[in-house]
């Protein structure tokens, strides 16, 4: 994009712990969630949608950074991008583009996400930066389907900060496809403050266990 917004990126969080890609894809991940955290993490729905439906207000986006991955991701300290992101975003065309935002309802933030695109791709589809992408993509009611692919939890001290929450997080990364061709990988980040409307993330509401 000939505008893109280059400003100071997170640090993709490195996982704690992940599923393995098999069980996800056959539903089978999972098991010491409880049965609302599992629909929101594993379940093939808008978390957009999601949370204006939990919260009854719009969502909003802070746009954090968006622009060129190799521009956005130059060397400094941290680990290095291809150790953290999503395995599926190798199999996007290059160049790529990369875009951080907070998902924010009432101002609170309730989940961090970040994805890669195509940069021609990220044109066409994100032309309003400060709208959520289900709706971007969705804007003429077009037709997508969405592979979830990875469980995880989390953790990062600007994720803390951002959640004013203790980690670990929640978190799991889908990719998006149009008619059989592959559009973008999403990872997204859920705050612990969903509780208030989804109850314990886990049966024994011990958010902090790793299974």
């Amino acid at each position: 994009m000939a505008d893109s917004l280059l400003t100071r990126p997170s640090v993709s969080p490195t996982p704690l712990w992940e599923a393995p890609i098999s069980e996800v894809l056959k539903a089978r991940a999972g098991a010491q969630l409880s049965g609302a955290w599992k629909l929101l993490l594993l379940g093939d729905g808008s978390p957009t949608r999601h949370l204006h439906l939990l919260t009854g207000r719009q969502v909003t986006i802070d746009l954090i950074a968006m622009g060129p991955e190799q521009e956005l991701r130059r060397p400094g300290p941290g680990p290095d991008t291809a150790q953290t992101r999503p395995a599926e975003v190798a199999e996007l065309v290059p160049p790529l583009l990369l875009r951080q935002v907070w998902l924010r309802c009432n101002g609170q933030a309730l989940a961090w996400a970040e994805s890669w695109w195509n940069q021609a791709e990220a044109e066409e589809s994100l032309r309003d930066r400060q709208q959520p992408i289900w709706l971007s993509l969705t804007s003429e009611r077009a037709e997508l389907f969405r592979e979830v692919d990875g469980l995880a939890q989390v953790n990062a001290d600007w994720l803390e900060q951002g959640f004013a929450a203790q980690g670990p997080f929640w978190s799991r990364h889908y990719r998006f496809f149009r008619q059989g061709r592959e559009l973008t990988v999403i990872r997204e980040v859920f705050s612990p403050a969903l509780e208030r409307w989804l109850g314990p993330s886990q049966h024994n509401a011990d958010l902090h266990k790793v299974l």
